[in-house]
């Protein structure tokens, strides 16, 4: 792996899950607020490459960097890479996140497992990775892409429910743990937001969702990406260990 466009002393930001949806909107933000972006990826390089190149066409800084989020080898040895080519990170959105759907009494044990795998531990790998280079700079910002299923419970998705509630109990001890070295790590918990994977609902499910958002209408990456830009930044230095939910009113 070799970095193709270094960084002209910009503020390092990794987004995981990057390559669409809220992930690729995160990471256009930050681009455009100065970072210099490393867009993880798992599979779909030719969607990461695509906003790699939107990214730098717009002025901005962005290279590919592809791991596992769930393999704990592999994150290790990618922060150690990016620490070398780039500099410490400064902002690491943990934003990777699958869901497996399906009512407890016919869950897999390997649906629940990959589920669990992604969207928790691989936050956590990610954190643990993060925050041994942000400790000895004694600065940085974590921010956990969580959801509101993960505060108000759905039926069908317990075990998505579990993964992103998980994240909320485990960022709230780690913000404990990281703020004497001025590391803050809050939560960002999106409600319905137009991606490829509200895409393929049907219109009826589409009106069944707004029955429950107050504001009557679904949310854009855009909006999830304006909190993370703000929680990135030394605006919200006195922030730490905060859920904030991004959800039209659905979960109050």
């Amino acid at each position: 792996m070799q970095a193709t466009q270094l960084p002209e002393k910009k503020p390092i930001a990794l987004v995981t899950g990057a390559s669409r949806g809220i992930g690729a909107g995160i990471a256009s933000r930050l681009a455009r607020e100065g970072y210099h972006v490393i867009l993880n990826y798992g599979s779909n390089e030719e969607k990461a490459r695509e906003l790699q190149t939107r990214i730098r066409a717009e002025g901005g800084a962005a290279d590919l960097c592809q791991f596992n989020v769930a393999d704990s080898a592999q994150v290790n040895e990618k922060f150690e890479w990016i620490a070398k080519t780039f500099g410490r990170l400064s902002v690491l959105v943990n934003n990777a996140g699958i869901t497996i759907d399906g009512l407890l009494i016919r869950m897999k044990d390997e649906d629940l497992e990959k589920v669990l795998s992604v969207d928790l531990k691989g936050a956590i790998y990610c954190t643990r990775a993060a925050a041994n280079q942000m400790m000895r700079e004694r600065k940085g910002s974590i921010i956990q892409i969580s959801s509101v299923i993960g505060e108000m419970g759905n039926a069908g998705q317990s075990a998505y429910s579990a993964a992103k509630a998980g994240l909320i109990g485990f960022s709230k001890s780690v913000a404990k743990e990281l703020a004497s070295r001025q590391v803050r790590v809050n939560v960002v918990t999106p409600g319905f937001i137009v991606t490829d994977m509200t895409g393929v609902l049907t219109e009826a499910q589409k009106e069944d969702i707004l029955r429950t958002v107050p504001l009557g209408f679904l949310g854009e990456p855009e909006d999830i990406a304006s909190l993370v830009s703000f929680l990135a930044s030394p605006a919200s230095r006195y922030i730490t260990g905060q859920v904030i939910g991004v959800n039209g009113g659905m979960y109050m």
